[in-house]
């Protein structure tokens, strides 16, 4: 047993010098998860107190100060990010007049992840239903979907929030609302007879969801007490862009986009995150592109349109009788979901004799 303690002693020692600089900094000792829990009072959450000598809401905000803590690796991701995405949220907040606080709505719902989805169809970093985030101005369909956009998807979060403030006269109020919709929870006040988020009885998530923002804030706004000490190396830094306004004429290949900005697929993905598949349809978007890639971007974007839309007539393909997709794909030797891809087609749909398909040989493909 002694060899092994000593064993285990002499790899967590080298372990320590093949870290990072950023991490091992990281010198201040986890704190014991009990001693975590001494909040000191006066507490609040925008700009409205938060009533912990209450032994029930202190007991709620223990709880889930707790489970935030005990998931370490989260919390570390958590602040990793938030130089990366908080200071555009907190702009937007401070532009309208809304309480910061809010942004800890944000890391709560999605942990600061553009394609964080619920299973009850929420989507990105405020977690929108698609009804909702319609509502509030966002565009969503099948091929552009701005819950996933930090910049489009938090103003309208903003627009959200100032309405649920008008109707309920209460932040806490208006976060709970954003959380299980302002009707039922209109309901809820009416049939209780209270407007104090704290003592009314709601669904679980909703009464977990104000003490969870709330634990958040005391780890963000202390997170070397709770053991976590990050340097500005070890976080990810913001993201450098440009904005461009690209008019597509008709459909345009996303690979089409990162090529005249000189990047790959990937990037214009990662940049563009509302971005659905593999093409932009007819219309005009804005655009982020690597920092320095807008200079001449549209003159080499026109070049590379006229140049695929040339070869798309060269590769027109017309489908016969007793064609399948599949057969298609197995005699021009290519992958069934490339040619799905060129052609943006839905694979539970039949093809016809007389269809025109876009079909690029193995090998003949342009070089986009």
């Amino acid at each position: 047993m002694g060899f092994l303690k000593a064993f285990f002693l002499v790899f967590l020692i080298a372990l320590s010098f093949s870290l990072p600089e950023w991490a091992r900094s990281e010198s201040v000792p986890f704190p014991p998860l009990v001693s975590s829990l001494d909040v000191e009072g006066p507490l609040c959450l925008c700009g409205e107190g938060v009533p912990i000598e209450n032994q029930d809401i202190r007991e709620r905000l223990e709880k889930e100060l707790l489970l935030s803590l005990w998931n370490r690796a989260q919390v570390i991701l958590w602040l990793k990010r938030a130089p990366r995405y908080l200071p555009a949220i907190e702009k937007i907040l401070k532009r309208h007049g809304m309480p910061d606080d809010l942004k800890y709505v944000a890391v709560a719902e999605s942990a600061l992840r553009p394609h964080a989805g619920s299973s009850k169809g929420a989507i990105g970093f405020w977690q929108f239903m698609r009804y909702t985030g319609r509502k509030y101005g966002l565009v969503i369909n099948r091929r552009i979907d701005e819950r996933r956009n930090l910049l489009a998807s938090t103003r309208a979060a903003v627009r959200y929030f100032k309405a649920l403030h008008e109707t309920l006269n209460s932040w806490t109020l208006a976060i709970a609302a954003f959380n299980m919709g302002e009707e039922g929870l209109m309901a809820e006040i009416l049939e209780q007879e209270t407007h104090d988020y704290y003592n009314l009885y709601l669904p679980l998530e909703t009464q977990r969801f104000i003490f969870r923002i709330i634990a958040v804030k005391l780890i963000f706004s202390n997170p070397q007490k709770y053991g976590f000490v990050l340097n500005e190396e070890g976080t990810y830094p913001p993201l450098s862009c440009d904005t461009i306004r690209l008019t597509c004429p008709g459909e345009v290949p996303i690979s089409i986009v990162a090529r005249a900005a000189g990047t790959h697929f990937k990037m214009i993905k990662d940049l563009n995150p509302q971005i659905r598949g593999h093409y932009l349809a007819k219309g005009t978007y804005s655009l982020l592109l690597p920092e320095g890639s807008s200079a001449r971007f549209q003159a080499r974007f026109q070049r590379l349109f006229k140049q695929f839309l040339a070869s798309e007539k060269e590769r027109i393909y017309v489908v016969k009788k007793g064609d399948s997709l599949s057969s298609i794909a197995e005699r021009f030797d290519i992958p069934l979901g490339a040619l799905l891809i060129w052609n943006r087609l839905d694979p539970s749909r039949p093809i016809h004799p007389g269809d025109r398909l876009i079909v690029y040989p193995r090998g003949t493909k342009p070089h986009r």
